[in-house]
């Protein structure tokens, strides 16, 4: 994605090409499997792709990026440029115009009202929300009628896409969560477990970490969608149970997120039932550094920031040891063959973005030792390494899934070859990425030492996904644990560079920028730990018309257009 030539008003302006289908309702029920089972339908109180997709079926942006990454608008006729006015001139505004008419699935009407609110409701400080740095830079936002919104930033934002603009950003009813503003936010069980939307869905039942129920909007702006009349989105289970039920027995039309070997996809393409996609973006499956002390003997606002520092994390020289022992090659081969490859980079695409670094393709086992043993951590009798009595101990977490559990085995081994003990825990993926600010064991407290999972950002232009990494947006008791600086990460030469490249215009300075950000988190830091640049994989019955699987949004994107053939 070019910025200068969005600005300027080469973008996807107009609505989404009409898809021939039959009439409202017609196909019946579509069925849809996540063996990552969705806790919540509100994507502002959780940083999980199971409940941001969950909620997109419900609740829409004012524009998407399409299966191309161009964005595309979705409750605006225009996505605003420089070039048709909706964009200043001096870059420190956008200006957005709801489409007229648009109704809420309550039949209320959609307002600039309820833009703002938001907005409000993602800024307020008590609120933890997971996708604040969306509104980086903002300073106000403004209604100027009743289709009317003006967001303002700080600075020139050459890139004025992050409010309102993909999955993770969606437009929430101010009636139906105006009591929910702050700290209040997450005891609104039924708002954020029944949100009213724009879109072509509506809950009829959620049952949270199991089975949620939608049935068209009967309000919804296009009265010849969605096709199907209701949505089963069954939750729970695992990557092979999913996979199996779409491409062997096609009792369900759509299996999220296969992470599962090469060869056991191919056997189940093999039943003839079904096809798997594989897309490849930005998603990369990672450690995470805890640059916190995660000990229970603390208090929960001392565990969640640089107050005490990880006893030994904190030492570079064991980061890069860790990373140095892991041979990437072997787990690509293992988990994700020709859908995975080996990753150094947080992001690994698109192009103008990509470090391209290779420091971490070549395992070095002797290597990780040598700098451990010149660091002064000296194996113990039981082989451990040790500093100053601090014995490098590590307690790593991850979601249960046989591939990452397969990675967690193989890491262990070469940890100990390293010298390094190895505690491996597993949680419940509808646990571990669920957001629910009472368990212990979400991947947001991070109350381990390390941790592996897997992201990425919405369109072709990572700004937003780097700026996670500001000091004091980490997850903490007073924003309801929730915020994207997950292993606390804390440096002002890196948040100075969020707010250089959030002020840059020109396409090959942003890049140099963003790649500066990815070093220092990476070959510079070993804060992060990239493993497998992976693609996503995703399994529809032969039977479904319409999808299209994008990399850049939510795979729900166009769930509108989705067809029984």
């Amino acid at each position: 994605m070019k910025i200068r030539a969005l600005l300027l008003g080469a973008i996807a302006c107009t609505a989404l090409a009409p898809v021939a289908m039959a009439e409202r309702g017609s196909d019946g029920t579509i069925k849809i499997i996540y063996w990552q089972a969705p806790s919540i339908l509100n994507p502002y109180l959780s940083g999980g792709t199971k409940d941001i997709d969950a909620s997109a079926i419900v609740i829409e942006p004012l524009a998407r990026y399409d299966d191309s990454g161009a964005i595309v608008p979705y409750l605006v006729d225009e996505v605003p440029t420089v070039g048709n006015g909706g964009v200043s001139a001096d870059l420190k505004s956008i200006t957005w115009k709801l489409t007229a008419g648009l109704k809420w699935s309550d039949g209320t009407p959609l307002t600039s009202a309820d833009v703002k609110f938001t907005a409000d409701y993602c800024m307020d400080p008590e609120g933890g929300c997971a996708s604040l740095s969306f509104f980086d830079g903002v300073t106000s936002v403004e209604t100027l009628d009743d289709l009317t919104v003006k967001v303002t930033f700080k600075e020139a934002k050459p890139n004025p896409y992050g409010p309102f603009v993909g999955g993770q950003s969606p437009i929430i009813q101010q009636a139906q969560f105006e009591n929910c503003m702050g700290a209040k936010a997450p005891e609104c069980t039924e708002a954020n477990f029944g949100p009213i939307g724009t879109g072509p869905f509506t809950v009829k039942e959620f049952r949270p970490n199991d089975v949620i129920q939608y049935v068209a909007n009967p309000n919804y702006r296009d009265p010849n969608k969605p096709a199907f009349a209701a949505v089963t989105f069954k939750g729970g289970g695992d990557a092979t149970g999913a996979g199996r039920s779409v491409l062997e027995t096609g009792e369900f039309d759509y299996a999220w997120n296969l992470q599962l070997a090469p060869d056991v996809i191919a056997k189940m393409e093999a039943a003839g039932k079904g096809t798997a996609i594989v897309g490849f973006g930005p998603l990369v499956e990672r450690i995470e550094m805890n640059m916190t002390d995660p000990s229970p003997s603390l208090d929960a606002d001392t565990r969640a920031t640089v107050a005490a520092p990880h006893p030994f994390l904190t030492d570079i020289n064991v980061r890069k040891a860790l990373s140095m022992a892991i041979d990437r090659e072997l787990l690509v081969e293992v988990g994700y063959g020709k859908a995975g490859k080996v990753a150094c980079d947080l992001v690994p695409s698109p192009p103008n973005y990509a470090a391209d670094n290779d420091f971490c393709k070549v395992q070095d086992i002797a290597g990780a030792n040598a700098l451990l043993e010149g660091a002064g951590w000296v194996k113990g009798s039981d082989g451990i390494r040790a500093k100053d009595g601090v014995r490098i101990s590590i307690t790593y977490a991850t979601s249960t899934n046989a591939v990452r559990q397969d990675f967690q085995a193989l890491i262990k081994q070469w940890w100990g070859e390293i010298g390094v003990e190895t505690e491996l825990r597993n949680i419940n993926a509808s646990v571990f990425f669920g957001g629910d600010p009472g368990s212990p064991d979400t991947f947001q407290k991070f109350y381990t030492d390390v941790e592996m999972y897997a992201n990425t950002f919405s369109g072709t232009d990572p700004q937003q996904y780097l700026a996670a990494y500001r000091c004091g947006n980490e997850p903490k008791p007073s924003s309801q644990w929730q915020g994207e600086n997950i292993n606390r990460f804390c440096d002002p030469a890196y948040d100075a560079l969020i707010d250089k490249l959030g002020r840059t215009g020109d396409i090959a300075e942003r890049g140099a920028i963003a790649i500066e950000m990815n070093n220092m988190l990476t070959k510079d830091s070993y804060t992060i730990v990239p493993l497998v640049h992976r693609g996503r994989v995703s399994a529809i019955v032969n039977t479904l018309g319409g999808y299209k699987m994008n990399v850049w949004d939510s795979e729900m994107w166009n769930i509108a257009d989705w067809h029984r053939k």
